[in-house]
């Protein structure tokens, strides 16, 4: 197999979420590597796991017959291009720009939301995303932009595909579903307020094959790392 995915801890490795939902759901054969995440100390097992792979020792990267890309929004537009017959960007030109926007703006942004509500598929924090919520007004601005890019996005859509099924941000699964699959898992685990048809897209994110198979794996790694979980004192 050409292909193969470096990646972090399920239940916590954002990053490493998208490029994987991305090569599930496209239905792409690909290599999983798991580098489990004990410490990001120059010293510690996860750093020396990937000397050779990786000159930033992080994850997520891809390695095709000895190359590899380690960027997550590089690894999308690298498959994108050896993989045409998938479809993964938009198929129209203005489209496809706007896809590329929203995830560049969530690859650099969304700071605040990503910060205090870190990646966490296993819990249930809605007690915790309630505090987050009433004290860091840099989450509720998050928030309200994300809830005004989807809207945007969506209200451009078709009530329904061809397929029947609802539409996703550009119709079709895309890139961009893949990126923001991991700020969906936050605003499950954290409870945080939508309105109902932003609800649904995120329901919708959820139950899409190649997320349900990263949520169920990340269930069965049982795995408590306190340094990713500074709320909580055991799993």
């Amino acid at each position: 197999m050409a292909l193969k995915l470096y990646i972090g801890n399920k239940n916590y490795s954002s990053w490493s979420m998208r490029p994987w939902v991305l090569l599930k759901q496209a239905g792409i054969p690909f290599e999983e590597v798991m580098v489990r995440f004990d410490s990001f100390a120059p010293g510690s097992v996860f750093k020396k796991s990937l000397q050779g792979v990786s000159p930033l020792g992080k994850v997520p990267v891809l390695v095709d017959e000895g190359f590899a890309v380690w960027d997550t929004l590089a690894i999308a537009e690298y498959l994108a291009e050896k993989f045409p017959d998938k479809t993964l960007w938009p198929a129209k030109p203005q489209e496809r720009a706007r896809a590329r926007s929203v995830c560049a703006e969530l690859h650099s942004g969304f700071s605040a939301l990503r910060s205090h509500c870190l990646m966490n598929i296993e819990a249930s924090l809605a007690d915790t995303g309630r505090l987050i919520w009433r004290d860091q007004a840099a989450v509720r601005a998050d928030m309200a932009r994300l809830c005004g890019l989807w809207g945007e996005l969506l209200a451009a859509q078709p009530d329904r595909l061809p397929d029947g099924s609802a539409p996703l941000l550009f119709g079709a699964f895309s890139i961009a579903d893949a990126f923001y699959a991991p700020i969906c898992m936050r605003i499950k685990a954290y409870g945080l307020p939508l309105p109902a048809d932003l609800a649904s897209y995120v329901d919708r994110v959820a139950a899409l094959p190649g997320v349900r198979a990263w949520i169920n794996d990340a269930l069965t790694e049982h795995d408590f790392l306190d340094f990713e979980e500074p709320y909580r004192l055991g799993r």
